[in-house]
Parts: C-alpha cells; sequence; structure tokens
C-alpha cells in the first residue's frame, strides 16, 4: 500500500471522466444517473465548477473523486467514493478537506450531501468526520423521465 503522502488530490479535469466512472462501477451500492452522470452533463458541472471537484491518484490511477459545487450560496458533494483499497487510509478526508477548503475560499459557508440510508460505509464515514444528519425532508421532482438511477451491483429497479 502506497503512503499516504503519494497519493495526490488534484482537480478533476473533463479528461477524468472515463476513469472516474470506471471507479464509480466499481462501489457496491451506487447510484448512477442515465443523464446527470453522462460524460456531457459531468462535463458542464466541472466547467461550471472548475476548482472544486477533485480525484485521488496514486502513480496515475484515480483511486476516488468527489464532484463539488455551488450554487453561489450553499455547496454540495456528489459522488464521494474511494476505491475499497484505498478506504480507511485519509483518502476520502483529505478529498472532503479539499473541497471544503475551496467552498470557503469562495464565501461558501454550508455544505450539504445525499447519502443512501442504506450506505453503511459511507454514513459511518460522514459521522466520524463530524458531519450531522440534518433535520430536513429531502423532495425531487424529475424534470426528465429518462435520467433513471441505477444502483451498481444491486438488483434495485428505480
Amino acid at each position: 500500500m502506497k503512503a499516504m503522502d503519494e497519493i495526490q488530490i488534484l482537480p478533476m479535469r473533463e479528461a477524468d471522466y472515463d476513469d472516474v466512472r470506471a471507479l464509480w462501477m466499481t462501489i457496491r451500492g451506487f447510484g448512477i444517473r442515465a443523464l446527470d452522470d453522462s460524460r456531457e452533463d459531468v462535463a458542464r458541472f466541472i466547467r461550471r465548477n472548475p476548482t472544486t471537484s477533485v480525484v485521488a491518484r496514486v502513480d496515475g490511477k484515480i483511486v476516488g473523486s468527489i464532484l463539488c459545487g455551488s450554487d453561489g450560496r450553499q455547496g454540495a458533494l456528489y459522488h464521494v467514493c474511494v476505491a475499497r483499497e484505498y478506504r480507511r487510509r485519509g483518502v476520502g478526508t483529505r478529498m472532503v478537506a479539499h473541497c471544503m477548503r475551496k467552498l470557503r475560499e469562495m464565501g461558501i459557508n454550508k455544505v450539504s450531501l445525499i447519502a443512501f440510508m442504506d450506505n453503511d460505509a459511507g454514513n459511518a464515514f460522514w459521522r466520524q468526520i463530524g458531519w450531522t444528519q440534518g433535520k430536513v425532508n429531502y423532495y425531487e421532482f424529475v424534470l426528465n423521465k429518462d435520467n433513471i438511477t441505477r444502483f451498481i451491483g444491486e438488483d434495485h429497479e428505480d
């Protein structure tokens, strides 16, 4: 296993898409949306948020990623993931810290994320690094029915 100082946290680039998507596809229970997670929509997100999304690299290989952005008022983290063999080594914490630092530099004071209720590992991670579960109801309205969510490694049909 590589030492933590050999893990680089770098801004995500549009060219990282194939490697990031390949990582997403290894994460059991990870929710991929048909449109929002396409190459085109991820590229648009990165162009809109050029400094906040990150990848973690070891020897050039992407082992973690976060889509992070802001609407100018509040920040949001999406698709936070770390390859199984690099978990519990500070990779996720370092990526989150990088994103939070960038959002703070932009004047953002609050950050949110969505973690699926049955994502035990993810929910444990967020609690461990000091995040709290909000006291809000999450509502959504689907504008495009083609934007279905597929859960990796599970037989959900949403």
